[in-house]
């Protein structure tokens, strides 16, 4: 027998093979679908036990709690400017292409989506705070749930002459968490081919034509963000080869791209950064769930790009103060936008609502929004990693590069 194929070779080579059988069958193709739902059930099955024992561990092994609070200021301004960033290019892309431009009114579906008015910042750190934790673990509440790692993880920090045996519970929990992120990471191959298959069968490739304009402008501004900027910090303050690291996290990245969600990717996230990468485990369970719920590079460009397409669309003029209004909102919906496939959607409707553009405008660009969300988590998920790894130089907790093991 030959050399075992690497995951995430076995993930492409998936992918592909989905893409092939999705174009053949077309529709037919629902009938893999079930093996795609099972495998992304699988995954979010870990994500609240792996985000609790994580961040619980990542505090206790970082120590004193001032520590915690330099890590996680380092961390926050980090994600705040790269999100910003991403906006910035965004509205750059979409005023020099105007791939609104020509196109009337009567060019969407007809879609409306409703919502009630924006959450305050009130209403989401009361949010933020659980009254029950075992309800907020039961219903999937990550922003809770960190918020009462946290805390459980600096009271251990701080008793740990009388924690150990809690501390040790934790410890072995967030250890048979990664195993058993091991063994369901060998069924992505299978599970990424029934995704890609679904969905290219249910929409195929004409849908793509009549906003294609608008596709490559959100493309190339989340590749803009992914390839020159988010690299550059990465060798610049990283210190870190961003070939070395790409090759990394390659099987996280083709898991953000076929599940389209950060959430589901973040278990993978985590063992390509701590196993391929070197990157502590200190920086790993505590940068990483705090990203998947707060750093979303890629949904806020896409964002961004989204509300000006719609007002080019309308016709509708908006002055630059109203551009900076998109990209400061934008920036501010992509931290409350859930870690799920489609989330951006939802969260689009804070943006229009921020300068008044109509909601049915969504409905033109519902069509094409499968493969975008896919391409933007992403993105979303590199820059997670690259926080990661920029933290972790910041802190000196990197190992040199010859020590890294190559993907």
């Amino acid at each position: 027998m030959g050399p075992k194929l690497k995951l995430h070779t076995q993930i492409l080579l998936g992918m592909a093979a989905g893409i092939f059988v999705g174009l053949l069958l077309g529709e037919k193709a629902v009938m893999v679908a079930p093996l795609g739902k099972i495998f992304i059930s699988l995954l979010k099955m870990l994500i609240m036990p792996l985000i609790l024992a994580s961040i619980v561990m990542g505090i206790v092994s970082i120590g004193d709690v001032k520590n915690l609070g330099r890590i996680g200021g380092k961390t926050l301004v980090y994600y705040l400017g790269t999100t910003f960033t991403a906006t910035f290019i965004g509205l750059v892309m979409v005023n020099l292409l105007h791939p609104g431009a020509g196109m009337i009114q009567g060019g969407g579906t007809g879609t409306t989506l409703t919502r009630s008015t924006p959450p305050s910042v009130l209403s989401v750190l009361m949010e933020m705070v659980p009254s029950n934790i075992f309800k907020a673990l039961a219903e999937d509440k990550v922003l809770p749930t960190i918020f009462f790692s946290i805390l459980l993880g600096s009271a251990l920090a701080t008793t740990k002459d009388k924690s150990g045996p809690l501390i040790s519970l934790f410890d072995a929990l967030n250890e048979v968490m990664m195993k058993l992120t091991e063994w369901i990471m060998a069924l992505a191959p299978l599970g990424v081919f029934a995704l890609m298959a679904t969905t290219v069968g249910k929409m195929g490739l004409s849908v793509f034509k009549p906003l294609a304009l608008y596709m490559l402008t959100v493309l190339a501004g989340l590749g803009v963000h992914a390839f020159l900027v988010l690299p550059s910090l990465l060798r610049f303050l990283g210190l870190f080869s961003p070939w070395t690291f790409f090759k990394a996290m390659l099987s996280a990245l083709a898991t953000a791209f076929s599940t389209a969600s950060s959430a589901a990717t973040l278990p993978v996230t985590m063992e390509c950064l701590e196993k391929n990468a070197k990157v502590p485990n200190e920086v790993v369970s505590f940068v990483v769930p705090l990203g998947a719920t707060v750093n979303m590079d890629g949904t806020a460009l896409y964002e961004a790009v989204a509300a000006i397409f719609i007002a080019q669309a309308y016709g509708i003029t908006l002055t630059l103060p109203q551009q900076l209004t998109v990209s400061l909102t934008a920036t501010l919906a992509s931290i409350g936008a859930a870690a799920i496939p489609g989330a951006g959607l939802v969260t689009m409707v804070i943006v229009l609502k921020a300068v008044n553009l109509p909601l049915e405008g969504i409905g033109m660009i519902l069509a094409v929004d499968r493969i975008l969300d896919m391409c933007r988590t992403t993105v979303n998920v590199w820059g997670d990693a690259c926080g990661s790894a920029v933290i972790a130089r910041m802190e000196k907790m990197l190992p040199t590069e010859e020590t890294i093991k190559e993907a």
